[in-house]
């Protein structure tokens, strides 16, 4: 354990005879967890605002309430952590794996994904002003209600995913990224600029939903073959 650079840096050893929890304790200085293995874990309601997770393993943690503000998570793997509840606000993730995540009820104001996988995560009833994703696998994930209004979407695969009472409205698809056979009931996508997007097999359930979107010639003939017209 050793501080360095207004950070207190904690390694596997420091955790064989004290506990995550004991260690932030009384620490004045945020800590930086580097190469932990914490899988499984029990961290439900720990307090580690301003850490930084490098490297660190949390498959199947319990983050349950935690108080994870402006923390910075760099090349995590967290698969199937519950993180139901937490705060999370300008929090930010890079090139982590957390598929399967639970985040339900959590505070994701403002916090940040830049090229993580979070297939089958569930982001159900989050506080989510100013949550940003940027060259993001997002496939099969539960994001109903998320606004991303005016945003600019790097590469971002919502394939497959719940996006029901979403707003893309003004929304900007840039260099890639899909809505292949995701699920838009009641989404808005007003004036949206869709045409790096992959919309195969997106279902057109209404039309007025997509009043003043951009799409290229063959995605409106793709969107109109699936409502069974024929474009010649």
């Amino acid at each position: 354990m050793q501080a360095h650079d207004a950070y207190f840096t904690i390694d596997a050893e420091a955790l064989q005879d004290r506990s995550l929890a004991e260690l932030a304790a009384g620490q004045p200085l945020p800590l930086r967890c580097a190469g932990l293995d914490l899988s499984g874990q029990d961290l439900s309601r720990i307090s580690l605002p301003g850490a930084w997770f490098e490297r660190c393993l949390l498959t199947g943690a319990d983050l349950t309430a935690a108080n994870l503000i402006n923390t910075r998570w760099t090349s995590c793997r967290g698969g199937q952590a519950n993180l139901r509840s937490a705060v999370l606000t300008d929090a930010r993730f890079e090139r982590c794996d957390l598929n399967n995540t639970q985040w339900q009820r959590s505070k994701v104001a403002h916090a940040s994904f830049d090229g993580c996988k979070l297939t089958g995560a569930h982001f159900g009833d989050v506080s989510a002003l100013g949550l940003s994703f940027s060259d993001c696998l997002l496939n099969s994930a539960m994001l109903s209600g998320i606004s991303f209004y005016k945003s600019q979407l790097h590469n971002i695969d919502f394939s497959e995913a719940d996006l029901t009472y979403c707003d893309f409205r003004k929304a900007v698809f840039v260099d890639g990224g899909s809505l292949s056979m995701a699920r838009v009931n009641n989404a808005r996508f007003d004036d949206a600029d869709l045409r790096e997007a992959s919309l195969h097999g997106l279902r057109l359930v209404d039309a007025k939903l997509f009043k003043g979107a951009i799409i290229s010639r063959s995605q409106a003939g793709m969107l109109l073959a699936g409502l069974g017209l024929t474009v010649l």
